[in-house]
């Protein structure tokens, strides 16, 4: 029992406590007391009696713990002793309780869901999905058990987003948790998908395409600027292969030289598109004359380097993926609302179909999968010999059209 005369603590006192060569205590009231140690570390004891039994509980180190917290937590315990539980055994099923939760939180089974996907992932869309979610998601509910989240708790962190004007991120957001949703629905950590009670609530978003040019006359001025171009060889270069190979300029930027056959007139590579364990099927993209001049004049500046085109400032990595916007930006054109690096595909896409080459020809091409019944298939090998006429009557078209000939659009050779 608690001497009558024992006075209650001042944290003055608990500062300026010293270690001595043995442990000691300086005691407050109703069983709390301060252990120094000779290391001069302090640590809050409680000594409680259950059960005829007496017991000690640790409350944490000062000045971590302050005097106030320790006091605080000691009439917590003290409660526990009253209605006769034990304090020490209800702290480790609380703690028990925290660890479950922690691993059941929703950043806990999101990382196991993203940890189970990464193999079939291409490592761009791995890194996107994990950037969104530390950025946009885990602030807001990772810590919190993913049974506990309901719909408006969701719905709060997609709002920050539209409120950002990010809309599209929102609903990559929205469709990426509920998939999170779903894997512990599976692995038997929540109930169900409250992502599905969101659909409808959130803005649309506004379908866009990139800029590209349709009609022969603006196509003819624009290659004509190209051509023209003041910038770096490099990047006039970049310029004139983007309509000739119609590659993605992601693609076009990281050509490399030991990539290119300027023999056999052939570029291949393994496209930016595929997905992690798909196939790795090389994507052939026969070079037209005009490519080859293209390359050959470029071959004494960069064909030392590994890249095509190297960046300015290092050399060992490809040129700036803004590098051929920037260039159109500089010659007038708008990369919103007239063409961007991008914009090639859609224009010779559609020339091409207008013409009458093969659908199938033309998605193998461009490195897509094909239609019709090869739907889905992804054999970059077939079409070949259609593919190679395609590709030097394209080129021989944008010449034209370049020189200011009276064409129409589609208006070149196509095959038999």
């Amino acid at each position: 029992m608690e001497a009558s005369t024992r006075k209650e603590l001042t944290d003055s006192a608990c500062r300026n406590a010293k270690p001595k060569d043995k442990p000691w205590k300086l005691h407050d009231v109703r069983g709390l007391f301060l252990l120094v140690n000779p290391d001069g570390s302090k640590w809050w004891r409680l000594r409680y009696t259950l059960a005829g039994k007496d017991g000690l509980l640790s409350l944490g180190v000062y000045p971590d713990v302050p005097l106030a917290k320790a006091r605080k937590d000691r009439e917590a315990a003290r409660e526990f002793v009253a209605d006769g539980i034990n304090p020490a055994r209800q702290r480790k099923q609380t703690r028990a309780q925290f660890a479950l939760a922690a691993a059941n939180s929703f950043e806990a089974v999101a990382r196991e869901w993203i940890a189970k996907n990464l193999p079939t992932w291409a490592p761009s869309h791995a890194s996107k999905i994990v950037r969104r979610m530390e950025k946009d998601v885990f602030p807001w509910i990772g810590k919190r058990p993913i049974a506990d989240i309901e719909a408006p708790d969701l719905l709060s962190l997609l709002n920050r987003l539209e409120e950002r004007g990010v809309i599209e991120t929102a609903h990559r957001a929205r469709t990426e948790c509920g998939q999170v949703f779903r894997y512990a629905i599976a692995t038997g950590r929540a109930k169900r998908d409250i992502s599905a009670d969101l659909r409808g609530a959130l803005q649309p978003v506004a379908k866009t395409h990139f800029a590209s040019m349709m009609e022969p006359a603006q196509i003819g001025g624009l290659l004509r600027a190209m051509h023209g171009y003041t910038g770096t060889h490099a990047v006039r270069s970049a310029l004139q292969l983007a309509p000739l190979l119609f590659v993605r300029p992601g693609e076009l930027r990281q050509m490399q030289w030991s990539q290119v056959n300027l023999d056999t007139a052939e570029w291949r590579f393994v496209p930016s598109k595929l997905k992690r364990g798909q196939p790795k099927t090389e994507h052939i993209v026969y070079l037209p004359v005009q490519a080859i001049e293209v390359l050959r004049d470029l071959q004494p500046l960069t064909g030392n380097r590994a890249y095509v085109f190297p960046g300015e400032r290092d050399p060992k990595r490809p040129m700036s993926d803004a590098a051929i916007n920037a260039a159109l930006r500089r010659m007038g054109f708008d990369t919103k609302t007239e063409i961007t690096g991008h914009g090639f595909r859609a224009m010779a896409r559609t020339l091409l179909a207008e013409q009458g080459w093969q659908a199938d020809a033309i998605e193998r091409q461009l490195a897509h999968k094909a239609s019709g019944p090869l739907r889905g298939a992804y054999d970059r090998t077939q079409f070949l010999a259609e593919r190679k006429k395609m590709m030097q009557a394209w080129a021989d078209y944008l010449d034209r059209l370049r020189e200011g000939s009276n064409v129409v659009a589609g208006n070149f050779g196509r095959a038999a």
